[in-house]
This record gives structure tokens, sequence and C-alpha cells, in this order.
């Protein structure tokens, strides 16, 4: 909905646009020397100016969660959309992509044609227009002063070409440090490239101060209409004619209009983000889990959380600026935890750093926490989990919140079943939670609800041999690889078999399916809830949600 309505503004935007200066008497002028190409640099303009309006928006986080949290109305109408604030953050960046290559194209049109009228001598309204004398009271049209002076030498030499070329390579940079393959092997490379915004959005508020494109003056028009005098381009110098010769001016600058307020929410996000991230952290148990998972349980006075919320991270021995994501995986009733898997060069180091048993605790820095979609898991009946490896982690702290709630009988809970599925490629993984599932199946004999919570395990990672020995003890009471009386399944789910199961357990109650993992099974999760959601809106549909950072 979000995505249509900012599409749709776009294209009214630059049709707009387009249009205004394709007509504008002001501009008729211009339009003599540097035709259509005159709209479609404007336009362009005015899309580039809407859509820097909003990147900044979607990573303020902390808006985000004051949104998800304390505005009713969005609670009801642009809850879900803000859960796609990255996958926004993106689309805007290719737009403003898109406009930047139709700007740079038009006006390199534009400064062709300026050159070529300037060096004309055939007595045309174009080349009488490049010749107006350049001096004060505005009265110039053309940039280029000289029919020896280049498009090369204009371009690095004037405000607007200078800035404007800075402000490209910083936006090239900028989106190509992006890409996927670069933002997860190099998450470093995306980091520290990513903040030259500062030098694009600084360069972004000077370019509009030199811009190229002029306009008659509305005093001039009046002694020089273009629709009465235009066609006696020849006799303005004549003291007896009454049309006398153009004056022009620039374009306001309007670019630093539109970012300056986003621009100030931002500064301010930055500053309560830094303030809360020096905020005196506590860590008061390290845990090193299989596979190399890093468990850091920690305290910080005055923290605040709900259930799959997440927190970034930054450990100044290792780097001074560099903050990582990490989804919580402690319950609002206790102290916050997260668990920390290797993954690169950053958290390698991290755990690295707390390996060495005789050095001192490093000093961890905590920003946050923000909300995310796991966040609204209980608003739910029936809830299906997902979890992908350590994407388990938002759902262990729905969990232990679980298990919590029924300590002290919540009689508020609106949720009645939980399916839960963690899908791991190596066994050692499952120990990371072990004993939070052990203590949530006593929990549940223990209080007559063994119904509430139906969790599945599943191995990806294995060799035969121990496929086999798994099958000759399939019988006992425990599962022998995780000690849980839920027996470990080999392999993946079968989604069709998973959601025609629950479709037909709770046909008529509102199933919201959480994901945190792999985007192939998120396309997966998504087809199937909206394949087994029903068309009687009365009976069971499935709501797909995932976790975004």
């Amino acid at each position: 909905m979000l995505q249509v309505a900012w599409l749709g503004l776009n294209v009214f935007l630059f049709v707009h646009a387009f249009l205004s200066f394709e007509k504008a008497t002001k501009y008729y002028y211009t339009r003599q020397i540097l035709g259509s190409a005159l709209a479609w640099a404007r336009a362009s303009a005015r899309c580039l100016n809407f859509n820097r309006m909003l990147i900044l928006l979607p990573v303020c986080r902390n808006l985000l969660s004051f949104l998800r949290g304390t505005c009713s109305f969005y609670r009801s109408t642009l809850r879900k959309q803000l859960d796609h604030n990255l996958a926004f953050h993106k689309l805007v960046g290719y737009m403003i992509c898109l406009h930047t290559a139709i700007h740079i194209i038009a006006h390199l049109f534009n400064l062709e044609r300026y050159s070529r009228s300037r060096q004309a001598t055939d007595g045309s309204l174009a080349s009488i227009l490049s010749n107006l004398p350049h001096q004060e009271n505005y009265s110039w049209l053309n940039p280029i002063q000289s029919p020896n002076t280049t498009v090369v030498y204009v371009t690095f030499t004037s405000i607007a070409g200078l800035t404007g070329v800075i402000i490209t390579v910083a936006l090239v940079l900028m989106v190509t440090s992006a890409m996927e393959f670069i933002r997860r092997s190099y998450f470093e490379v995306f980091w520290y490239t990513h903040h030259i915004f500062i030098i694009y959005f600084i360069g972004l508020g000077i370019h509009g101060l030199g811009g190229i494109v002029w306009g008659q003056t509305e005093e001039s028009m009046a002694e020089n209409h273009p629709h009465k005098c235009a066609e006696f381009f020849d006799k303005w110098d004549d003291p007896a004619s009454y049309c006398k010769p153009p004056q022009f001016e620039g374009l306001p600058a309007e670019s630093w209009k539109w970012i300056l307020a986003p621009g100030i929410l931002y500064i301010f996000e930055r500053i309560l983000r830094f303030y809360r991230s020096q905020q005196k952290v506590v860590i008061t148990k390290v845990v090193m889990h299989p596979s190399k998972v890093l468990e850091l349980q920690m305290h910080k006075h005055g923290f605040s959380m709900e259930v799959g919320q997440y927190i970034f991270v930054n450990c100044p021995s290792i780097s001074s600026l560099e903050r990582h994501p990490f989804t919580l995986t402690s319950a609002p009733e206790e102290d916050f935890s997260i668990h920390i898997r290797a993954v690169g060069d950053w958290t390698e180091n991290l755990i690295r750093t707390f390996e060495q048993q005789y050095s001192p605790v490093p000093r961890i820095q905590v920003d946050g926490p923000f909300g995310t979609v796991s966040e609204d898991v209980f608003q739910y009946e029936v809830a299906v989990l997902v979890g992908a490896g350590i994407g388990v982690t938002p759902f262990a702290s729905i969990l232990k919140s679980i298990w919590y709630k029924f300590q002290h009988t919540d009689h508020n809970l609106k949720t009645q079943k939980i399916y839960f599925y963690w899908i791991c490629r190596e066994m050692g993984a499952f120990a990371w939670f072990n004993d939070l599932l052990a203590s949530l199946e006593q929990e549940m004999e223990e209080l007559g609800k063994v119904g509430f919570l139906n969790y599945r395990l599943f191995l990806t990672g294995w060799d035969s041999n121990f496929a086999g020995h798994a099958a000759l003890n399939f019988d006992k009471a425990n599962d022998i690889l995780t000690g849980l009386k839920q027996k470990t399944f080999f392999g993946r789910p079968m989604w069709d078999n998973e959601f025609s199961t629950i479709a037909t357990a709770h046909p008529k109650l509102a199933v919201g399916v959480f994901l945190c993992g792999p985007q192939t099974l998120a396309k997966s999760l998504s087809k199937c809830c909206h394949q087994y959601s029903s068309l009687d809106p009365r009976k069971v549909q499935f709501y797909f949600n995932k976790e975004n950072f």
C-alpha cells in the first residue's frame, strides 16, 4: 500500500513538473535553447528532491519504534508497512538512481545545446539569447560565456557541475557497496562507504545554489513578453522597439528545503542513539555454545524491551564505529541477552576476544531496543514461528516470555496455540536453547497444556551413520540428539502438509506466520500463506511476517 502510494506520487510529481516547464511562459526563451531537455532535467530534479526527503526516514529506527508501539492509529493501518522499512529504503534508493540518470543525461544535452548556441553565428533566436551580455541585473541566459569554453570545463568549474560530479560519485559508491554480496561478505566496506551520505547531502544542499537553468524575470516579461516579442528578436536593440532585451534570473535553490526537516530528524535520531549507547552495560554472564555461538547476558539501567526486539552492539576495542544488529533472546521479564554467531570478521574478533580467559572483559555499547514484526506475535490466536539456524533468536525470546506468562498465570494471553519450527544445518546448534525447550516441555505438562506448544526440530546436515543410529533408537522416550521428548526430523519441512494441517485444525482463526531466515524460505512461506488462506474472510487466514534488520 505504502509503496503504491509512493510510486503514484513519483509519477504525479514527474508529470506535473514536466508539463509545467514545457508550458511555462517564464521558460519560453530557455526552451528555445534547450528544447525538451529542460523539462526532463527539472522533472527528474523534482522527483529527486521528493525521494531524498524520504530516504532517511526508513532508517530512523527510534521513530519507527515509536510509531509501532505508541500510536494506536498506526497499530491498525500502517503498523505492518513499518516492518518493510529497509525494503522501502532500497526502493527509494533505486528511484534516486533512476532520476539521477535522467537528470544527468538531460543536463548533458543542456550543456551541449548551450555550447552550440553560444558558438552559432546564424543570427537565430537561440544565438541571440546566448550572446546576451554577461553583466549585472541578471541579463544573461547561457552559462557558457565564451565560444571557446568547453562543456567539460563548465562541468568542473561551475558550482552546479562540480557538486553534481561529487554527489554522483558518492551515490555510485553507496549503491554499489550496498549490493547484497558486498553487504554480507564485506560488511565493513558497506558500513563505511554508506556513510558517504553525509558528503552526498552536503553537496546536494550546495548543488542548487549554482543552477545552470535560468528563467525570465517577472519585470522583464512586462517589457518583453515572449508571445509578443519572440518573433521580433532582431529588433530588441532598436530604441524605437517596444520589446526590450529580456532579463533572466536563476531558479531559487530548493533542494535544501526538501532535506532540511528529515535531516534535522535524522540528526536528532543519531544524537539519541549515541546518548543511549554511552550508558553503562554490565555483562553478567558469558556462555560459549557449540557451532561458534557466543551468548552474552547483560544488564543496563532503565533498559526495557518487548519480545522479538533487537539491539545494535558496538565493541570499541574491535571497532569504534561499527554497530551490528542482534535479536534479543531474553524475555522482557529478565536481564537481556543476545546470541552471536561467527559469520564475519567483526563477530569472529568479538568471540575471540571473549574467549581469552586472562584478559579483562571488553566493554560493550548497546543501542536500542528497536521494534520488529515479532512484537505482534501475541496478537494472533495461532502463531507459527519458523527459525533457520541462528534465526531462532527472536523466537527464543517469545518462548521464554511464554514460560514466564504461564509461571505468573497471565490471563491476558490471547494466543491459544503456537507451532514452532527450527531448521538447523548442524547438530550442535540445537544445544543453544535446549534447556529452554526442556523447561517448556515440563511446564506445559505440569499445567496440563501439552497441546499449547507444538514444536519440531529439523536437521538438514547429517551423515548416513548418524541417521541410521537415530532410526534404531526412535522408540526411546527421548530424542538421542537433543534429549527432548520431541523427536528430531531429518530433512526439511513439507510446508504444504504443515499448512494444510494447521488450516484444518483452526478453520476460523487468524494465523500469524513469523519467519527469521533466508529469502528463499520467505518466498515458500509467503506462497503457502496465500494458498491456504480462505477466500472467506470469516475462515482461516494466514498472515506472513518476516524479520528485517
